[in-house]
């Protein structure tokens, strides 16, 4: 199976030809990279103009395996073939290297590119590739594999540090800037000669020449949004294969989505929440996609304007942050009457409820990232169940919490880092068995509970959220001004009928299509009965619809 490998775009603030003469001192040894043992120039070529300078280097590299299977192997070196393209007048260092040991066995590939920041003529990116295609080596297969991202893992962040070790010393010996390359005048009589050199293989060899690399194509970034810089600040600690799946992802967005390409922050809980397993991932993130096009998602919050019945009883509302600058939001369930709300406003208002409570989270998030200067992609929320009492275990409500907290975790991934669960009574632990099997088991984990008063000493709220923060109904200092709940008056409630009819029209809604026909035309119906029509009877009597599902649509 091959494996591919891709670094963030990395952005040195210094210009192009300053980091090449940077990167010219890394040969024909380096002793920054212990693991390099040295280059031989094999060939080099020039353009007539000078503007193009093609080098190929035979590079040794130590072999960073154990000595048994050194000693299989037979090998305590390997050897890679480097070829550079240096083009100075489009500024721009174009690297490919593969192996020549176990070529047979083992097929490795890198590129790299040196290029001028889209945004900034003064600085250069780099981008950095490889693919790894073991076939067959020794029964090991498995090992070399492990050794060989381990080894370019190491490479991945030392080659970056050896670059801004050698754009210091040119710095400190007095070199901070080169002139830009300029054509050399050129006789007429070689005009012809040199307008045929823009192939750089199609170069005439002067002699032996240079270049070490590795990393593929070209990912469309904006700005230093890959910059690992970038990564750190806004997207915390990720290993070189994480940065690979989110680039690889992003890239795969880009090239084939249709609409709006989602943050980095929201590619990112994706590829978390399956492990950076990249086709699982893709596949989840693009469920997701559709269901936020389909509902309209992306303008919840400009749009969603909640009933006043549900702003007065229900019991939960956002409340400052907790001690890692994470969101908190509050939840006084035991004080909420579910069932009143249920029957007052209908299960998908509850449920548009909880998707803005959601989308909301992920915007404070970004706030926060921003105010406190570190990745902060969760928020925490603390639930107090004091009040929870049999009449919270009404089924209809606890389907719909079950129907919640799936299109939550499959649309929501990893947006929940903390979940303080405070003065649980003794029935919660049969909510509990009822919800939990439906609960993912990564987020299960986060799930910190507390009975009766044993919440208020060491190890409780304390460890979670400043003093200054916690609630007064909690013991605190800190007025809560989430709405207390308390039960729903039944004068409220929707009739019985009309609740019915509005669920009931809500799920034919997102179920089937809607359609006008006239008496006795056919209407053919696209999707999964292809190539047969419905013949619409329906009448209508005194200006009432006459309601007929057929085939997968309604006829009104």
């Amino acid at each position: 199976m091959v494996q591919k490998y891709q670094s963030p775009v990395c952005v040195y603030k210094y210009p192009f030809e300053l980091v090449m003469a940077a990167y010219e001192k890394r040969f024909p040894t380096c002793p920054q990279i212990p693991v390099f043992l040295g280059s031989e120039v094999l060939r080099e070529s020039r353009s007539a103009d000078g503007a193009v300078h093609l080098v190929e280097r035979s590079c040794r590299l130590r072999v960073e395996a154990p000595r048994l299977l050194r000693k299989i192997a037979g090998v305590e070196h390997v050897v890679f073939v480097q070829r550079n393209v240096l083009n100075w007048k489009e500024r721009t260092l174009l690297i490919e290297a593969h192996n020549e040991t176990f070529a047979s066995r083992v097929v490795v590939k890198e590129n790299c590119s040196y290029t001028v920041h889209p945004e900034n003529e003064d600085w250069t990116c780099f981008e950095q590739s490889a693919s790894l295609d073991i076939r067959s080596f020794f029964g090991f297969e498995s090992a070399l594999e492990k050794i060989a991202m381990k080894q370019y893992t190491a490479n991945v962040k030392r080659g970056k540090e050896v670059i801004e070790h050698y754009l210091n010393e040119l710095i400190s010996q007095g070199t901070s800037h080169i002139p830009r390359w300029t054509p050399a005048p050129v006789p007429e009589e070689d005009t012809h000669s040199q307008s045929g050199l823009r192939d750089p293989g199609s170069l005439k060899v002067c002699g032996p020449g240079s270049a070490q690399g590795p990393a593929p194509e070209m990912v469309s970034t904006d700005g230093d949004k890959l910059d690992t810089d970038y990564i750190e600040r806004c997207l915390g600690h990720l290993t070189p294969m994480q940065e690979s799946c989110l680039i690889q992802l992003r890239h795969w967005l880009q090239e084939t989505h249709k609409g709006k390409i989602p943050k980095d922050e929201h590619i990112l809980r994706f590829l978390r929440a399956r492990d950076f397993h990249l086709d699982r991932a893709r596949e989840m993130l693009c469920q997701s996609l559709s269901w936020r096009k389909q509902h309209q998602v992306d303008l919840l919050l400009q749009t969603w304007r909640p009933p006043a019945l549900l702003e007065e009883f229900y019991a939960g509302g956002w409340h400052y942050q907790d001690i890692d600058g994470r969101p908190l939001y509050i939840l006084r369930l035991g004080h909420m009457d579910t069932k009143g709300l249920m029957k007052a406003v209908g299960e998908e208002v509850l449920l548009q409820h909880v998707l803005c409570v959601n989308e909301e989270g992920q915007k404070r998030c970004e706030g926060n990232t921003k105010q406190f200067g570190r990745p902060i992609s969760s928020w925490t929320c603390l639930v107090d169940l004091e009040g929870l009492s049999l009449r919270h275990l009404w089924r209809p409500g606890i389907k719909a919490l079950l129907r919640m907290i799936e299109v939550v975790e499959d649309n929501y991934p990893e947006t929940l880092g903390r979940l303080l669960i405070v003065r649980a009574p003794r029935v919660f632990p049969v909510l509990w068995t009822l919800i939990s099997p439906f609960i993912n088991e990564n987020t299960r984990q986060k799930f910190l509970i507390y009975s009766g008063s044993n919440y208020q000493g060491p190890g409780g709220l304390v460890d979670y959220l400043d003093k200054e923060v916690i609630p007064d109904f909690l013991g605190g200092e800190c007025l809560c001004n989430v709405p207390e709940g308390g039960l729903v008056p039944k004068s409220l409630y929707l009739m019985e009928e009309d609740q019915e009819h509005k669920d009931q029209l809500q799920q034919w809604r997102e179920t089937y299509q809607s359609a006008s026909v006239l008496r006795g035309a056919p209407h053919e119906v696209p999707g999964s009965w292809p190539g047969r029509a419905c013949w619409a009877g329906c009448r209508r009597k005194s200006g009432t619809p006459k309601w007929s599902l057929r085939r997968g649509f309604l006829c009104q």
